[in-house]
């Protein structure tokens, strides 16, 4: 099935037409049988000359419901666009074309009505002048008497040359199905209709009504009056919903497949009106699909703006919508680019931003999403409606980075450990959450990915290869003081002279530079190993005498080594002397 709308000024024969393609009374309201007059969305089908199904929606063409008609033509890929042979152009087929191509609408028929009373030649032509100066131009005219039934087979056969040109939807697609009309039937409870424009609807399908968030379930579906166990986009459908009450569904509101959108109240987006972006009032109503929402406009560029919408809209980057003024009468059409821009707060950033969108195009892939975030998890990319970029970096939980930041960040990691270093040398490292804080990560095991040698992590901390020079350089004071006697170690007073404090100290026996010993013993490591080697030499068993005039060194020095081979299990006590193991 393929689904056109209708479009034109009040009075030009748009319900004439349908009714007169489908046999259809798209007017259902009683009030518009005594009016003779379209006042909401009507729909029809029929089956054109190839077999193909189209279904129509049937828009008002009056000034006064506009809102109405945008709703129609929002979710629809074509339109069917009536100028009377005996009115030509007017005022409301204006203001209907400018919609239409704002919502970015590329496929049309042209129908010219009323050539049944009046000479079609000279409107056709202005048509077709206007439709020339459009992306509707090319599009096929038809002139037609619909009440006695001229030109009515070949406006069928136009538009069925028309549906065979639209584009195939993906019928894997998430759904988005924009809710026209909501109606109670007896013993049945809440139906909703609407275009589905892709995707594919199942009977036991849970959907999510938005902007309420709230979870519903497919008891039923009908398409063309006709019962479905499912249904593939493009078509027009009737869904029984269950755990949902009529009063809490309205035109404007939409279903949408659970965790495939973006719900936002902000967004970026590039407008098309044909002047500044600052031209545009402060104060509009975007229409998307068939919603139709006061925002706030904030202009960024010359063709760009920050919309805030007062109602959350699920939203891909590259929607088309129309931002519309009611009193100026005028319209703007705008693709998103961004679902989820970066807050304005700061001197300059608005402009900055602005630079940054300039170079975007109107629908943004995921190589570009990536680039302005840096990192995003695969389903943060789907939820924006973009595919992940072949080169992203792959990180293990679902994450991707974008290879330029990454490898940013892997320098910037570097300069953090050796600003760290020089502030606090003493400090092994950086704990893991610091570091994360410091480049901005959402997630801690992004610093870990971000780590290859010669960094490591140990310990729950970053760490970088070498020690800070204070450490080593007190060490090689320590090396030359011990040269000529290895186990004369330092006094604490001559240590500070050193430069190894407690501090250094301590950083240096964890990087194994120097060997601790209790009592504030220091010595070069080794040293045990050393002396056990001289001990070996001793007549066995040895005094701690014998020990310390054989390692010219005080008792003091002696007894920590001692102890540290016993502890060691490199020497054992014999009574009131050791021996070596």
């Amino acid at each position: 099935m393929q689904v056109v709308a209708t479009a034109g000024h009040v009075d030009h024969g748009k319900s004439t037409l349908v009714r007169a393609l489908t046999g259809m009374d798209p007017d259902r309201l009683a009030e518009e049988k005594r009016r003779g007059l379209t006042l909401d969305l009507g729909y029809a089908w029929t089956d054109l000359p190839s077999g193909e199904r189209l279904a129509l929606v049937d828009v008002p063409g009056h000034e006064r419901f506009v809102t109405t008609m945008l709703a129609g033509v929002g979710p629809v890929p074509a339109v069917l666009l009536a100028v009377a042979a005996d009115e030509g152009w007017m005022p409301q087929t204006e203001e209907h074309l400018a919609a239409i191509e704002a919502l970015g609408v590329r496929h049309a028929v042209l129908a010219v009505t009323r050539a049944d009373v009046a000479d079609p030649t000279l409107v056709l032509r202005q048509a077709r002048e206007r439709l020339a100066k459009t992306a509707l131009r090319g599009a096929e005219a038809v002139a037609v008497g619909a009440p006695t039934g001229q030109g009515v087979p070949e406006l069928a056969a136009a538009l069925d040359r028309l549906a065979a040109r639209l584009p195939i939807p993906d019928a894997a697609a998430p759904v988005r199905l924009w809710i026209d009309r909501a109606f109670t039937v007896a013993g049945s409870g809440t139906v909703v209709t609407g275009t589905l424009p892709a995707g594919t609807v199942r009977t036991g399908d849970e959907l999510v009504l938005m902007p309420a968030g709230t979870r519903v379930r497919v008891r039923a579906i009908e398409s063309a009056k006709q019962p479905r166990d499912l249904v593939e986009g493009v078509a027009r459908v009737a869904l029984n919903l269950r755990g949902i009450a009529r009063d809490q569904v309205a035109r404007g509101m939409c279903l949408v497949t659970a965790d495939a959108w973006t719900p936002t109240t902000c967004v970026d987006v590039r407008t098309r009106f044909g002047q500044a972006s600052g031209r545009l009032a402060r104060q509009m109503t975007l229409h998307i699909g068939s919603a139709a929402v006061p925002v706030r406009l904030r202009p960024l560029g010359p063709d760009t703006a920050r919309l805030t919408l007062n109602a959350r809209l699920p939203l891909h980057v590259g929607d088309t919508a129309l931002l519309r003024d009611p009193d100026r009468r005028t319209v703007a059409g705008v693709s998103v680019l961004d679902v989820r821009p970066p807050t304005l707060v700061r001197r300059g950033a608005a402009a900055a931003r602005a630079r940054e969108l300039a170079a975007w195009p109107d629908r943004p892939d995921g190589a570009v999403l990536l680039r302005r975030h840096g990192i995003l998890r695969r389903a943060d990319l789907a939820v924006m409606g973009c595919a992940e970029p072949p080169r992203a970096v792959a990180l293990d939980g679902g994450w991707l980075a974008d290879p330029a930041h990454w490898e940013s960040l892997r320098q910037r990691l570097a300069d953090e450990l050796e600003r760290h270093a020089a502030d606090r040398p003493l400090a092994p490292g950086i704990p893991l959450e610091t570091a994360r804080l410091k480049l901005g990560l959402p997630a801690r095991q992004l610093v870990t990915a971000l780590v290859r040698p010669p960094l490591r992590v140990e310990a729950g901390r970053v760490h970088a290869p070498g020690l800070p020079p204070q450490i080593t350089e007190a060490v090689d004071r320590l090396r030359a003081e011990l040269a000529p006697a290895p186990f004369q170690a330092p006094t604490s007073d001559r240590l500070a002279e050193l430069g190894l404090t407690p501090g250094v100290q301590a950083a240096a026996a964890q990087a194994g530079l120097v060997l601790r010993l209790p009592d504030g013993i220091v010595l070069l490591p080794g040293a045990d190993r050393a002396a056990l080697r001289i001990l070996d030499g001793l007549p066995q068993p040895f005094t701690v005498s014998q020990a310390r005039t054989a390692l010219d060194t005080s008792r003091r020095v002696a007894i920590a080594l001692l102890e540290h081979l016993d502890r060691e299990g490199l020497t054992r006590r014999l009574g009131d002397g050791r021996q070596t193991a």
